[in-house]
């Protein structure tokens, strides 16, 4: 039987009719092109997303003081706050210096944004100090900057108060320094009032001991740049000074004098003279009272010769405060 064979209609002059042309390659290749771009787009747009995102993590982290940085020294101006802690103990600053030394700074200091790439330091005085002397004294890199967390006190009042925080929680600080402070930051305008001070950077103290650093106050406003080891006056010492200094106006002078003169070269001696400024004023003997004898210089005093060239006094009238006056007598020269 023979095969059917498919008829094709005529086109135009006799030619066979054009049939449906196959979809061509070029089309479909625009098709993918015009898809690409709008891949691209949305990875990109991906992308800033994302780097955006890191921006503002890295930006909230280095706003909130949770971002360490490393600043070089001369970005960082110590001098940002009248400093609490007056005496830097060599022997303390050896061992901090040698820590860091070897085994580099562990912990970063506060700093407050200045701007202009200026930084106010809050704490972290010794570290500063100490890695300083040790990029000076090597001249290697690990110690030409500083790690640091930046800090946003809305006012200076905050940033006192980190500094008082601190140091009473790593050193402690005495209770001179501790009224020094508060006197510096009335007097910069950071609070008004001593009293206002006082309860604010002191806040978490007790009531009685925020007065016992009221009481050293006093000795701050007449004493201040005088006294050359006013961390070590005692708290009894110090509270029986501020009662003496409030009720005669003319001791804060007095000592000044004796101080300058003196020029103590230890804090024992320092405090000896600040004792004997205490002691009452012996009572003026009348004319009917018999002159003291050669051994008994004044009354309840008797002086004796002991054995090895020893000096013995003796009486009634030997107590600390006399101890005091003599050991300051000596010391004088």
């Amino acid at each position: 039987m023979a095969k059917r064979k498919r008829l094709t209609p005529l086109g135009p002059m006799g030619a066979p009719a054009p049939t449906s042309a196959p979809a061509s390659a070029e089309p479909q290749a625009d098709s993918a092109r015009s898809v690409a771009p709008i891949a691209d787009m949305a990875g990109a747009a991906s992308a800033r997303a994302a780097l955006d995102e890191v921006t503002e993590t890295l930006s909230r982290a280095r706003a909130e003081g949770r971002m360490v940085l490393h600043l070089p020294h001369d970005a960082i101006q110590i001098d940002y706050l009248v400093r609490d802690r007056i005496a830097v103990d060599d022997e303390e600053m050896t061992a901090l210096v040698e820590s860091l030394r070897a085994r580099g700074q562990q912990a970063p200091i506060e700093v407050a944004d200045l701007g202009d790439g200026r930084y106010g330091l809050i704490s972290g005085w010794r570290r500063c100090r100490a890695l300083r002397q040790l990029h000076e004294e090597t001249g290697d890199d690990r110690f030409a900057s500083v790690l640091a967390l930046v800090r946003r006190p809305d006012q200076a009042s905050d940033a006192y108060l980190a500094m008082v925080e601190e140091n009473e929680i790593r050193v402690g600080l005495s209770y001179y320094e501790r009224a020094r402070i508060v006197a510096k930051a009335v007097a910069q305008g950071v609070f008004e009032t001593e009293k206002q001070a006082l309860q604010r950077l002191f806040h978490t103290a007790s009531r009685p001991k925020r007065s016992k650093i009221g009481s050293f106050l006093a000795i701050v406003h007449a004493l201040d740049g005088a006294l050359r080891f006013p961390e070590t006056v005692s708290e009894r010492l110090g509270l029986s000074l501020s009662r003496a200094l409030e009720d005669d106006p003319g001791l804060a002078p007095q000592l000044r004098g004796q101080l300058a003169e003196a020029a103590p070269k230890e804090p024992q001696a320092e405090q000896e003279i600040l004792a004997a400024a205490l002691e009452p004023p012996a009572p003026a003997r009348t004319a009917a009272e018999p002159a003291p004898a050669p051994d008994e210089p004044r009354p309840g005093v008797r002086v004796s010769s002991g054995k090895d060239g020893r000096l013995v006094l003796q009486g009634p009238g030997v107590d600390e405060a006399l101890k005091a006056r003599l050991l300051a007598w000596l010391a004088e020269g």
